[in-house]
């Protein structure tokens, strides 16, 4: 009889330990000494870190008051291999339970970053690295993905990703993977590339790589929608009659120059992104452009000018002469290519 009972009240301390939180258990002795109240706590599980270290960090920080209802309860669901790295926000009220399964789904603290239209790989990474997410988006191919995601399938062999991680606002977490991150921003491309814009792109008899690098190019060279459409309608035109495009914003990506204004010298550079010196589309995308880009891209607007200029105050000034464009860089750039 004893024996039963013993075991009884075992069982129970051991149910209660788990299931119930910390002010209501009998074997905590109340709540954690490091919360009080209803106070969350921040914690960490390090890549590598096994079940028995991660239970004496929950008690050595406080968060739990006795490790062994966590080992135990981890152990009977044969779940020591689950628990997932990352940072986690813990209740004071949560019970043991209800922390373990937050480690085993991995429901870490996710980090909001706004990725603007027109950022490079390198400028993403950086800004994802800025936030404590440590990445290497610019080193990922196409190659990894193109089984998942069918718009990558007429990408280069070996090409990266610039052009697809689709500018948006994210929430990652601190210990996600750069192939995971990448995925994150592929399948939000594949949303709002839709199946009529898709569609578009094959009755041109065009390819979506080659929609995307003309968009990286609107992205980097025009601000609005209405001029990217006019300046689209120029570029397909200058392309299709084998003429350079000559499109300042590929000269600036092969510099890394901030400043829109290049010399003849950087003109000359021998790049297949180099738009002065080859004709037709660079060779990918120079940057990941944003879906008006996109759109204009898609749907060009014919137009008499075959020449534009960017400006930084008096929007884009289009013009139909050689001879045109250069009184209006002379007038409003106060310069011409020498």
């Amino acid at each position: 009889y004893f024996f039963v009972v013993f075991i009884c009240f075992l069982l129970f301390f051991v149910w209660q330990g788990i299931y119930l939180p910390p002010h209501l258990s009998i074997s905590s002795g109340g709540s954690p000494k490091n919360i009080t109240g209803s106070q969350n706590e921040f914690f960490s599980i390090e890549k590598g870190e096994g079940l028995l270290e991660i239970a004496e960090n929950l008690e050595s920080q406080g968060i739990i008051k006795n490790k062994i209802f966590f080992i135990i309860y981890v152990a009977l669901k044969n779940q020591a291999r689950s628990l997932q790295a990352g940072k986690y926000l813990l209740s004071s009220e949560m019970s043991i339970k209800q922390i373990a399964e937050k480690f085993i789904s991995g429901d870490t603290i996710k980090i909001k970053i706004t990725i603007p239209e027109g950022f490079r790989l390198k400028q993403i990474d950086t800004l994802l690295a800025q936030n404590a997410i440590q990445s290497e988006l610019a080193l990922l191919s196409v190659d990894k993905f193109k089984n998942k995601f069918n718009f990558l399938k007429d990408a280069p062999n070996n090409a990266g990703l610039e052009g697809f991680l689709f500018p948006d606002t994210y929430y990652f977490s601190t210990q996600e993977s750069s192939e995971h991150i990448a995925e994150i921003f592929l399948r939000n491309f594949d949303k709002k590339l839709t199946p009529e814009l898709r569609k578009e792109i094959k009755n041109q008899n065009k390819t979506i790589f080659e929609i995307i690098t003309m968009a990286s190019l609107l992205e980097k060279e025009v601000k609005t929608y209405k001029d990217k459409q006019i300046v689209a309608g120029i570029l397909w035109k200058r392309a299709e009659n084998n003429i350079p495009l000559q499109v300042d914003a590929t000269i600036t990506y092969l510099t890394g120059k901030k400043t829109t204004k290049i010399s003849k010298q950087e003109t000359q550079i021998d790049s297949p992104y180099n738009t002065y010196k080859y004709k037709g589309l660079p060779i990918g995308p120079i940057c990941n452009p944003g879906l008006d880009s996109i759109k204009a891209a898609i749907y060009p607007k014919d137009s008499e000018y075959w020449y534009y200029l960017s400006t930084e105050t008096q929007g884009t000034i289009f013009s139909k002469t050689l001879e045109q464009h250069n009184k209006a860089k002379a007038r409003y750039l106060h310069k011409t290519l020498k």
